[in-house]
């Protein structure tokens, strides 16, 4: 239990893994063991992460839904090959390229805790909380080109991010995947791949003096109370 007792009758400290189904969802429990745990030690069941996992599956269901209800996949297909990368583009595409790496190499030492973590940074943080965010202006514009290369953008990363979460969380990626790709099925998809053409450090160190000015100005602005809302 979340105390490191084992559970037991007689404790009276044991968990029905089926209530916790019926309230949070399969993937939620199975990635809440996995975090946060380490080859060779017990895991602790932690309601409060189950609770995490659950908000976490709903981040990923709906930056999918807004990623879906936004592509064009005529201008897509127009723009496949265009290289034309943004700061924001390149940055991403770098992330993820060593999220990749990392995590491969996790799996493959059996690191499933560490992998997992990664990919739940990567996916809340990078991917949903900036790129997102970054890129929503260039939807409304009349820049076709811009369109197609973050259209693919969006795509690649957000079909990788499935892909390296399918073994803990099978049931939402496999539902997302097989509305946003053409294939049948994510569980016969190829596992990402290492790309070292995708590495930009100049363009991670570029992105990470963007977002910190940002959050210095996010700060400012709470400091001397100007509401969100409000043009500074």
């Amino acid at each position: 239990d979340n105390q490191g007792r084992k559970m037991s009758k007689t404790l009276g400290n044991g968990v029905d893994p089926l209530d916790v189904i019926d309230q949070y969802g399969t993937d939620s429990l199975r990635m809440s063991l996995i975090l946060g745990t380490t080859p060779g030690n017990d895991i602790r069941y932690i309601p409060e992460r189950v609770e995490a996992a659950r908000n976490f599956a709903n981040k990923m269901w709906n930056a999918s839904r807004f990623v879906m209800m936004n592509l064009d996949k005529e201008v897509m297909a127009k723009y496949a090959d265009c290289t034309e990368y943004s700061l924001a583009d390149k940055w991403i595409l770098s992330q993820m390229n060593t999220l990749v790496k990392e995590v491969t190499e996790n799996m493959e030492k059996y690191e499933l805790g560490i992998a997992l973590q990664k990919v739940y940074d990567f996916m809340w943080t990078e991917f949903c909380d900036w790129y997102i965010e970054l890129v929503k202006p260039i939807f409304h514009s009349d820049d076709e080109k811009a369109k197609g290369v973050v259209y693919n953008v969006l795509y690649r990363v957000l079909i990788t991010g499935l892909k390296l979460l399918h073994p803990v969380m099978p049931f939402i990626t496999e539902e997302i995947f097989t509305h946003l790709s053409d294939e049948e099925t994510i569980t016969t998809s190829a596992w990402p791949e290492f790309d070292g053409a995708l590495v930009n450090k100049e363009a991670e160190k570029d992105m990470a003096y963007v977002i910190e000015a940002i959050k210095s100005l996010r700060n400012v602005r709470s400091e001397m109370n100007v509401p969100p809302s409000r043009k500074a």
